[in-house]
């Protein structure tokens, strides 16, 4: 499994905490940015992580930022991107298993470590369901056709 990670400054130490979790699990990960807590524009790496999780380069890409919900809107703007923000298990169990969503959002100034972590671990290794979620997928996938043209 390949993980993409990135984060604004504000989600920063909440991404190191992750990437070091996902290293000790050995899976393998690409750190996007941001490197500093010099402030910065979430945006940016919105758009690298979601572009390698739409190349199909990376399973999976993780974004942090003071919510979860700026770095998400941007994410989504990509074509293919399906970015959640998750504050609970139940939402990163069901964001996988119904919307197969590719990038998981999460706020630093919103969710404590440990349950970040329990988050990322659901996420992860929970699998889409498909069935009659498969045609909801499908329909998204046509409003984004609508709109890119």
């Amino acid at each position: 499994m390949k993980i993409a990670l990135g984060s604004d400054h504000a989600g920063l130490p909440l991404k190191k905490e992750i990437i070091t979790h996902l290293e000790g699990k050995g899976i393998q990960i690409e750190d996007f940015g941001t490197y500093t807590e010099s402030s910065c524009d979430y945006p940016e790496f919105a758009l690298k992580v979601a572009e390698e999780v739409a190349a199909k380069n990376f399973d999976f890409g993780i974004l942090v930022c003071g919510t979860g919900i700026g770095i998400s809107i941007a994410a989504n703007k990509v074509p293919g991107i399906r970015a959640a923000v998750c504050g609970d298990t139940f939402s990163a169990h069901a964001c996988r298993e119904h919307n197969d969503a590719n990038i998981l959002t999460l706020g630093q100034r919103v969710v404590g470590l440990g349950l970040a972590l329990d988050i990322v671990d659901i996420f992860l290794d929970t699998k889409f369901e498909g069935g009659r979620h498969q045609k909801r997928i499908d329909k998204i996938s046509d409003i984004e056709k609508k709109y890119s043209k």
